[in-house]
């Protein structure tokens, strides 16, 4: 294995880390937003009233895109065997 592959393979593990967490952040950047904003509206300050909406987004997002997430692993896992196997 030379330096472009290990290159390639780093840049392949950066873009399959960012399309698997994705989803993930936006929507619990999305919901915090969106909670925030009815804070201020309504004017209850509570702390805690983000975590739970964010939890069940999250995990609602989280199940839904899992094959999503399962395949960019598989495209990553698969791109490092085969440099493997051909760099020995």
């Amino acid at each position: 294995m030379n330096e472009a592959d290990a290159m390639e393979l780093v840049q392949a593990a950066f873009r399959a880390l960012i399309f698997a967490s994705g989803p993930i952040i936006v929507t619990a950047m999305l919901v915090g937003t969106i909670i925030a904003l009815l804070q201020a509206l309504t004017q209850i300050q509570e702390v805690t009233l983000t975590f739970i909406p964010k939890i069940l987004a999250v995990l609602l997002v989280t199940s839904v895109s899992a094959p999503f997430i399962a395949g960019q692993v598989n495209i990553l896992a698969r791109l490092a065997f085969s440099h493997i196997a051909t760099g020995f």
